[in-house]
């Protein structure tokens, strides 16, 4: 079944009203018709509006509620990803994935061995594409809400919106060497408690900012004897949390 996200505002009664893009995509690309189901979410309270398309006009597509799916595909738990910016377009891969595996928010991270630099307009065009992947992974994974990517942030004020977002803050580190203790960290997190996942571009964290992290309560967590790339430790770390919170 397709899923579409609308505003709270488009949800009036048992009327679900369609607009923007996702009018041509459904008359044009899936040429749905009159009578058949699609599944609606407002992108903010997780539920799953079940409707049936009552009227496709040019400016939208008019569906009636046939009922709501209470029991929501998110987490129990806000997991964050502050992931240090990579090169190429490796962090279209890791938003993508990213948000199947249940993330709530991705912050971009300008670590010191990011190698990737962008300047103000580059920032904002790379935002729009980033969470336009985001919103057609959450479409792609029935997710209830669309994970926000937020502004690209220094390793400074990501370690303190860290702080102020999430209960347990975690941060692969290759000298952290005991895989008990990374197990009982991640089934420590209750359901409930957001948690902060830090992952370093190619190279890692500097030793100044993976410092600066642990004195801000940023716990070092191990993935092993194996060295990972940046997208593979960022989707290690979610799998584990996802198994866990499930």
């Amino acid at each position: 079944m397709y899923q579409f996200f609308v505003e709270p505002s488009q949800i009036q009664g048992n009327k679900v009203i369609i607009t923007g893009s996702d009018v041509n995509h459904i008359k044009n690309v899936l040429r749905m018709k009159a009578g058949e189901e699609v599944a609606v979410s407002n992108g903010i309270d997780g539920k799953e509006y079940r409707c049936g398309i009552g009227q496709i006009t040019e400016e939208a597509v008019i569906c009636t509620l046939r009922f709501v799916k209470e029991d929501s595909a998110e987490l129990a738990s806000k997991i964050y990803l502050f992931q240090g910016l990579p090169k190429a377009d490796k962090m279209e891969l890791i938003i993508q994935k990213a948000v199947e595996l249940g993330v709530y928010e991705i912050i971009p991270v300008a670590a010191k061995r990011s190698v990737v630099r962008l300047d103000e307009k580059k920032a904002k065009n790379k935002l729009l594409r980033w969470q336009g992947i985001a919103e057609a992974a959450a479409k792609q994974s029935k997710r209830g809400i669309i994970p926000r990517v937020r502004d690209v942030m220094s390793m400074k004020e990501a370690v303190l919106y860290a702080a102020e977002t999430a209960d347990v803050r975690l941060i692969p580190y290759e000298l952290a060497q005991d895989m008990t203790k990374t197990r009982e960290l991640i089934e420590g997190i209750r359901p409930g408690e957001s948690a902060a996942v830090f992952i370093g571009p190619e190279g890692g964290f500097e030793e100044n900012e993976i410092a600066a992290a642990l004195e801000n309560g940023i716990r070092p967590v191990t993935l092993g004897r194996r060295i990972l790339r940046t997208e593979t430790a960022g989707f290690t770390v979610l799998s584990w949390l996802m198994y866990h919170l499930e």
